[in-house]
């Protein structure tokens, strides 16, 4: 509930995506007013007469106490939280079209990001964008973690952690989100949390093209592992703190990515191990595979702050420059040998 507000909250989410709709389920059930808000009208229209999307959320009815609409005005009206979830090239489009209605809000209105991505051209965090294009000034908060959106919608147990600047804006969050089967942490650390949702990514393609080439669980717990080093190491370079990598957003998020069999990264990572083309599996999986345009944000940041992911960069190169899967094993088992931690890690012996 809202401070001193007896009545269930109006939440806003954007948009009807498969994480939008698994939201949209997961806050109806804990009692709010939830209103879903998606681009296309003839997607609202189909979703208001079936409360049915086999495509993106299999299985699940939505509630019919769920509010569905193309209208952004309609959807933002009186909305005391509103919850950011389109794919992560979707989200600067998505805030400027909800920019001109915000007015309509609650005065107090929070905003969070769900979304785990980096945009392309600018290789920006989602709430680096949303308060470009719409927070005027409000803090944003991000939510991340080991999250399969069909578990959330079924109301299998989770946990989670929301990330914000202000810890009076996490906490708030984390009593909206927080019921019997969803456990929400705090954080003050945006930058490792979201960086921890969007790398991840990359890691479950390159683990799911080791399953696919055949190279065995060794191959596939050594990519976790130095993926995760990968990860912190490029967060820590931008600010992160290193400790935020050992948690929900970092492994914990990683692990589930690179091994569940919800996975789309994971899966896209098979198929293309087992020889199809990159076109071909995105075309086969009909959803976004975040960690394909993932991987040349990340690489270019990579290179800007001089981090070494050669992970990232062999999949760049299969993803952009025709490599063969079957190449990015050998360049990453025959690279020169080193230690194993690095300078930047917290207890580091002088050796």
């Amino acid at each position: 509930m809202i401070e001193g507000e007896s009545r269930p909250p109006k939440v806003a989410i954007a948009s009807a995506g498969a994480w939008g709709l698994g939201l949209a389920c997961l806050l109806e059930r804990q009692g709010c007013r939830v209103t879903l808000w998606t681009r296309s009208p003839e997607h609202a229209q189909v979703l208001e007469m079936t409360r049915l999307d086999p495509h993106r959320l299999p299985g699940i009815t939505l509630p019919e106490a769920i509010a569905i609409t193309s209208d952004p005005a309609l959807a933002l009206s009186g909305a005391e939280a509103v919850i950011l979830a389109p794919a992560s090239h979707g989200m600067r489009e998505a805030c400027r079209l909800l920019a001109p209605h915000l007015g309509r809000c609650h005065p107090g209105v929070r905003l969070l990001s769900g979304s785990k991505g980096l945009e392309v051209d600018t290789g920006l965090r989602m709430t680096q964008v949303i308060g470009e294009e719409l927070a005027s000034g409000l803090p944003v908060a991000a939510l991340s973690g080991p999250n399969f959106t069909i578990e959330v919608a079924r109301g299998l147990p989770t946990t989670t952690v929301v990330a914000c600047p202000s810890r009076e804006v996490a906490e708030a969050w984390q009593s909206l989100l927080t019921g019997k089967a969803f456990r929400v942490y705090v954080s003050p650390d945006v930058v490792g949390v979201e960086l921890g949702g969007a790398l991840k990514n990359i890691i479950a393609i390159a683990v799911g093209m080791a399953e696919g080439l055949g190279l065995g669980l060794n191959a596939q717990a050594a990519l976790i592992t130095r993926g995760l080093a990968e990860i912190a190491r490029l967060g820590v370079t931008l600010g992160a703190n290193p400790l935020t990598f050992a948690g929900l957003s970092g492994v914990g998020d990683l692990v589930l990515t690179c091994t569940g069999r919800y996975s789309r990264n994971r899966q896209a990572g098979i198929e293309l191990g087992r020889g199809l083309p990159l076109e071909e599996v995105l075309a086969s999986l009909r959803m976004v595979v975040e960690g394909v345009t993932t991987t040349r944000a990340a690489c270019r940041m990579a290179a800007q702050q001089g981090v070494a992911m050669p992970i990232a960069e062999e999949l760049h190169a299969v993803f952009f420059a025709g490599k063969a899967p079957a190449e990015v094993a050998r360049a990453l088992m025959s690279r020169e040998p080193t230690r194993e931690l690095g300078p930047m890690d917290l207890r580091a012996p002088d050796w």
